[in-house]
C-alpha cells in the first residue's frame, strides 16, 4: 500500500512540532535536533518537516512505497507523465536508506518515489541540498513562457549512498 508523503520546511521547528502533534493527535514517529516526521495511517501520510535553512513552505511531495514491485509500478507512472526522471538509486536522506527517483510537475513542484530500506544517524548531503535549493529558487523565481518548465531533478535532496524517508 502507498503513503502520501509531504515534507515542509518550517522556521521554528520545536513550535511546529507542538502544532502538528497537537494537530495529528500524536508525537512524531522520529524526533531530531532538525527534523521530526510522523507516520499516519488516517490520513495514510509520511508527514515530515524540518529546520534547515530552506525556505519555509512546502519543500516537496512522494509517493512512499512499501515493495519493490510498487516502486517499478509508480517509476512506469513517472516515465508515462512525460517529465524528466532522475532514477537516484539508493541514497540516504532525512535520517533514512532508501531506494529513489525525483520528478517534478509542470508547475516545478518536486516530487519523489521511494522505497525506505532502514534508517541512518545522518540526514544526508547537505552540499547537494544546498546547491538543490538555489537551482530550484532560481528556476521558480525566472519567469518562462513554456507551460512545461524543466523539472530541477539534477541535484536532489540528498546523496547517492543511501535512501529517504
Amino acid at each position: 500500500m502507498k503513503r502520501l508523503h509531504l515534507h515542509v520546511s518550517v522556521d521554528d521547528l520545536a513550535g511546529s512540532v507542538r502544532f502538528y502533534s497537537a494537530l495529528f493527535g500524536s508525537e512524531p514517529t522520529v524526533a531530531k535536533p532538525d527534523y521530526a516526521k510522523w507516520m499516519l495511517d488516517d490520513p495514510r501520510v509520511n508527514f515530515a518537516i524540518s529546520a534547515r535553512g530552506g525556505k519555509a513552505g512546502v519543500d516537496h511531495l512522494g509517493i512512499q512505497v512499501e515493495t519493490p514491485e510498487e516502486l517499478r509500478e509508480v517509476y512506469s507512472r513517472l516515465q508515462q507523465a512525460e517529465r524528466p526522471v532522475l532514477e537516484e538509486g539508493a541514497t540516504t536522506c532525512c535520517y533514512a536508506n532508501s531506494e529513489k527517483a525525483w520528478t517534478s510537475d509542470p508547475q516545478g513542484l518536486l516530487w519523489e518515489a521511494f522505497l525506505t530500506t532502514g534508517e541512518s544517524t545522518v540526514y544526508g548531503d547537505d552540499e547537494k541540498l544546498v546547491g538543490f535549493r538555489t537551482s530550484r529558487e532560481k528556476v521558480e523565481a525566472s519567469p518562462c513562457c513554456s507551460s512545461k518548465p524543466a523539472p530541477v531533478v539534477e541535484a536532489v535532496c540528498c546523496s547517492g549512498t543511501g535512501a529517504n524517508k
